[in-house]
């Protein structure tokens, strides 16, 4: 951590941030986040029929 003196004779602490990365553009989905996006829709879309047919 970085330690700055202040007006006053006050410390403060910063955390040091992580570098960036840059991310390029045109990143296509694999496969697998693909049948997971797939599946989690149907699980929610699942989960709300239930709720509507209890009700």
């Amino acid at each position: 951590m970085s330690v700055i003196k202040e007006d006053g004779g006050r410390l403060n602490a910063f955390a040091r941030e992580p570098r960036m990365q840059v991310v390029e553009a045109g990143g296509e989905r694999s496969r697998s986040t693909t049948v997971l996006l797939i599946a989690g829709g149907l699980l929610v879309l699942t989960m709300v029929g239930v709720a509507v047919g209890i009700s």
